[in-house]
């Protein structure tokens, strides 16, 4: 649990054992979250990345696993190892996260394979896009856009390749989308 500071207003936030990790020695922090509205309470989840995040809403979304348990999923395993033993059907390893059993893993990877399979190309992601910020900018631009991850993420790739030193968001923006 952390609080927000949001123009003198403090907020209760939610967070994973990771994003705690990540966010421990930080003085100011940037959190991507998601509002949850239930009859009796307004609840607040923050996420150190969007990926994060993405998985966390995905996992929500499933029948039998509420916020508790899928931030105990994050907790226990980064989400990239999450979506790629989704991916990969590995209920096993799912099973180790305390809370899910065989059949909610099972359910897990029923319900959101097909989905994360057309958010990404790989388990692991393209190379280089994940690790390089301003790509990573340009493929949540582009994303936000309405193109689909995977596209994206093509033309990111292609962009880079023929035009490896663009230096500007706006720029490789609009090559990558020149390139779809």
């Amino acid at each position: 649990m952390v609080y927000m500071d949001v123009n003198g207003v403090g907020y209760e936030v939610s967070i994973s054992l990771n994003t705690y990790s990540a966010i421990q020695n930080l003085e100011k922090v940037k959190l991507y979250t998601h509002l949850q509205v239930k009859e009796d309470a307004h609840n607040i989840f923050g996420f150190f990345t969007p990926r994060e995040k993405e998985i966390f809403v995905l996992l929500i979304g499933v029948s039998g696993v509420g916020a508790a348990t899928a931030r105990m999923m994050l907790s226990s395993l980064k989400a990239e190892e999450v979506s790629g033993y989704i991916l990969t059907g590995n209920v096993k390893q799912l099973e180790r996260v305390k809370g899910i059993g065989k059949k909610t893993a099972e359910r897990l990877v029923l319900e959101l394979k097909d989905k994360l399979g057309k958010q990404e190309t790989g388990i692991a992601g393209p190379v280089g896009i994940e690790h390089n910020n301003l790509d990573y900018d340009a493929l949540t631009a582009l994303m936000a856009l309405g193109i689909s991850r995977v596209q994206a993420e093509q033309a990111l790739i292609k962009v880079n390749k023929s035009e490896p030193n663009i230096g500007q968001l706006e720029e490789l923006i609009k090559k990558a989308l020149k390139a779809i």
